[in-house]
């Protein structure tokens, strides 16, 4: 446990899978007016937590200033996992004590879901402190966080020390998006980024969003970067293929019986085809090739090679087996 400007890091073992969509929900709490206790509180809270399936790691976030919020982010394996804690009886018992011992919840719970859009009206991002820099790099987030006050809206700033991913993390909330998006453009927020970037590794980024088909929208310093087309279409085309073999071989033959005409037996298959990819199948290729999307940790040479091996490598086996086993054929079967 590290415990740095009353900010608190928890890491049990095992950590989440790499391929895993982990799923994290911030607790923002108020001020309490007797914080007598409040630290073994936050200890019982993290607890429930850490012995609930799925539990990933806990973090306490920095609040000695009284202009940054105090919070506690929980991240689980999934964010089936995570709803399975919020909605459970061991949550619900740390907060009743909380309450009776003045420790209240300020704002509804924040759930952050890896490659998904942020609740409106809040952006998090995430920083690589240099070492050595932390206090600088606190009182950046103080003065950052007293200029975004003076904006209509402003509803407070969480942040949280570095766990399992080594980054520490800020998260700003705004009462909608569209004034959310007035401070990110605003020319004070820009004058008050350079101290804050001074202390940084690299610039800082925000959680990244993929869609169902695999572009992968990242947001840096203001500038969007998506996932290189060629990559996006690689990997639908690797899904999609399959997909349609499988469905011309047993489904339109099912259609067909019914006396669905030729025309209406295309529209209903890629009807059906779409809804795979959609919701299903596409999923589950863009998870196990989250890193390739990501236009900035996939832009490497390395890890787009390595990427390319696996599509390619998919291709093979897939034209192998529609080659080889007749029974998935669907022309034999007309």
């Amino acid at each position: 446990m590290i415990d740095l400007a009353k900010g608190c890091v928890h890491e049990p073992d095992p950590p989440s899978a790499p391929d895993s969509v982990s799923a994290t929900a911030v607790t923002v709490l108020a001020r309490p007016v007797d914080p007598v206790g409040l630290g073994s509180w936050l200890a019982e809270f993290a607890s429930s937590a850490q012995s609930a399936d799925g539990f990933v790691e806990s973090t306490t976030s920095v609040y000695a200033d009284e202009r940054l919020d105090l919070a506690i982010a929980v991240t689980f394996r999934d964010e089936s996992l995570l709803n399975g804690w919020l909605d459970g009886p061991a949550r619900a018992g740390v907060l009743r004590v909380g309450s009776a011992r003045g420790f209240h919840r300020a704002a509804t719970d924040l759930v952050l879901v890896d490659g998904e859009p942020t609740p409106p009206g809040v952006a998090v991002f995430r920083h690589t402190v240099t070492a050595g820099r932390v206090d600088e790099f606190i009182g950046a987030q103080r003065d950052l966080t007293a200029a975004s006050t003076q904006f209509a809206g402003y509803e407070g700033t969480v942040v949280l020390p570095p766990g399992g991913s080594g980054e520490w993390t800020s998260l700003i909330r705004f009462r909608t998006e569209r004034l959310l998006a007035a401070w990110l453009k605003s020319t004070e927020r820009q004058d008050a980024l350079s101290p804050l970037r001074s202390t940084l590794d690299e610039d800082f980024s925000t959680f990244t969003q993929t869609t169902p088909f695999g572009t992968t929208v990242r947001v840096e310093d203001g500038r969007t970067k998506l996932t290189p087309g060629w990559k996006s279409a690689m990997l639908v085309l690797l899904v999609l293929y399959p997909t349609v073999m499988l469905l011309s071989r047993f489904v339109g033959p099912i259609l067909e019986g019914m006396g669905a005409g030729p025309w209406l037996t295309i529209w209903l298959s890629q009807v059906l085809s779409i809804s795979l990819l959609q919701w299903v199948l596409m999923p589950f290729a863009v998870r196990r090739m989250r890193r390739w999307l990501d236009p900035v940790d996939g832009a490497g040479l390395g890890v787009t090679l390595r990427g390319v091996a696996i599509v390619g490598a998919g291709y093979v086996i897939t034209l192998a087996i529609f080659a080889t086993i007749t029974r998935l054929q669907y022309w034999d079967y007309r």
